[in-house]
């Protein structure tokens, strides 16, 4: 039966009013406490409908917390109930899966933020105090400080580090605004997939998605590739070209390598950023599109305004909001979840018996500090995929595949060097007991391979460790099979 939690806080009659939706009773408990000590008269809810039976008995509250993830109406089903009849109630979405398509869903049903479990209490009681009538506005602009999926046949953006999960809610809240964003990372770090993500949870997501990197394309032929040109406009233009922003009218269009585009180009996409018409190569008739200009880049624009090959204005355009992609090596928790992912895809693309990671290799691959960042890694799991010989993919096996990668000027053997960076990172981050974690790990390595070795016989693979059977055994369990 659905309950309700009735507020036990002494706050006057005058205390803002909050419900807490959760099924979650422990969830609902510590904000609800939380809630209440910062001085709000709090309600809890264990369901969408015993919250709507309470609405309708009791009128709305001043704001509302809400699980996504109920049994019976989900939360966002709940959002869109209470937008239809409540549109002004603020609504605060809290889920433990943090993804593009959660949060994008819970700010196209009109949530004023997302709250991703676990989260820190002062945080959701400040997110509160932010929220409620009365607070103050926000600065303008100040979406551009968030530090930071797309159609199902786009690869997903993955990671559930606080860096990912930033990035996840601001592509959710953007998205559904007519902006200009400009992506910043390195090579390799999804720039793309950002930019398809953002399409796709979009208003305009059933109209094209059109990208073209700019860096690719010569530069005496970029201009008839962005706005196209007529029959004769010059030598080999027999017939009318239709240009990316054409192809992309009422859709999105990804410029890929921003900084690389010349000079007098700038000038006219400033001039189409502006007023939304422009010429074709050749032409003299105007052409107007509704186009959502998405930049990406790896320079340091302002360092390129400075050196007079970007136009400042035309930053200032492209600039209205800016997301930073983090490198791979400053989220390696997400390294295991995507290599899995990538091998996965792999294997069934190639039509071959599924493989996996042992422990050691997904360690290993943690430590890589990947600079190439996610395409990297995703090229290796493709030749993990197609080369390994068995079924577990172990240390050795991905020592060959880096090796017969894109040299990265780094030794993969030289474990002295990969094990004084662990250490220092570690150290870094406050790790206590250090030396027996590295022992153990030490160990786990080392008879992983000794047992890849010899195929499994543990007596044998004691001695060419120079330790005792005993060792081993006890080391592994007497019933853990190799490399499990």
């Amino acid at each position: 039966m659905p309950s309700t939690e009735r507020n036990e806080s002494a706050a006057g009659h005058d205390a803002q009013r909050i419900w807490v939706v959760d099924d979650d009773r422990s969830v609902r408990f510590v904000l609800a406490t939380a809630l209440r000590d910062a001085g709000y008269a709090v309600d809890g809810f264990d369901s969408a409908a015993s919250a709507l039976q309470a609405l309708g008995a009791r009128g709305a509250p001043d704001l509302l917390f809400t699980d996504v993830r109920m049994p019976g109406d989900d939360g966002l089903v709940l959002l869109d109930k209470l937008k239809a009849t409540h549109p002004q109630l603020p609504v605060i979405v809290m889920s433990a899966y943090t993804d593009v398509a959660s949060t994008a869903g819970a700010f196209r049903g009109g949530a004023h933020e997302f709250l991703s479990k676990p989260f820190d209490l002062d945080d959701a009681v400040a997110l509160a105090a932010r929220t409620l009538p009365g607070a103050e506005e926000a600065p303008e602009g100040a979406i551009a400080d968030v530090d930071v999926a797309s159609p199902p046949e786009t690869p997903q953006l993955i990671g559930d580090t606080p860096a990912m999960r930033a990035l996840f809610r601001a592509i959710g809240r953007l998205a559904q605004a007519p902006l200009s964003v400009l992506i910043n990372g390195e090579t390799g770090t999804g720039k793309e997939l950002v930019a398809h993500a953002l399409h796709h949870e979009s208003p305009r997501a059933r109209k094209p998605f059109v990208a073209l990197n700019t860096a690719a394309i010569p530069s005496e032929l970029l201009e008839s590739e962005l706005f196209g040109h007529e029959a004769g406009a010059f030598t080999g233009a027999q017939k009318r070209h239709i240009g990316r922003f054409e192809q992309a009218d009422g859709g999105t269009l990804f410029l890929d390598e921003i900084g690389d585009m010349p000079l007098p180009l700038q000038t006219r996409l400033l001039r189409v950023l502006a007023e939304g018409e422009f010429f074709r190569v050749g032409g003299r008739e105007l052409i107007r599109v509704d186009v959502r200009v998405i930049a990406a880049t790896h320079q340091d624009l302002e360092a390129l305004v400075a050196e007079g090959r970007f136009r400042a204005d035309l930053l200032h355009r492209l600039n209205v909001v800016r997301l930073q992609l983090p490198p791979l090596r400053e989220r390696r928790a997400d390294v295991p979840q995507l290599a899995e992912n990538f091998l996965a895809v792999a294997t069934r693309k190639l039509d071959i018996a599924g493989k996996r990671f042992s422990a050691a290799a997904l360690e290993a691959l943690q430590a890589h500090d990947w600079p190439g960042n996610v395409r990297e890694l995703e090229n290796v799991c493709w030749r993990l995929a197609a080369l390994a010989p068995a079924d577990l993919i172990t240390v050795a096996d991905l020592q060959d595949a880096l090796q017969n990668g894109p040299a990265t000027g780094k030794r993969t053997d030289d474990w002295d060097t990969a094990l004084a960076e662990w250490a220092r990172k570690r150290l870094a981050d406050g790790a206590a007991s250090l030396h027996a974690e590295a022992r153990e790990r030490l160990d786990r390595t080392l008879l992983e391979v000794a047992l890849e070795i010899t195929h499994g016989r543990r007596a044998e693979a004691a001695v060419k460790l120079g330790v005792g059977r005993n060792t081993v055994t006890r080391k592994l369990g007497p019933g853990r099979k190799r490399g499990v």
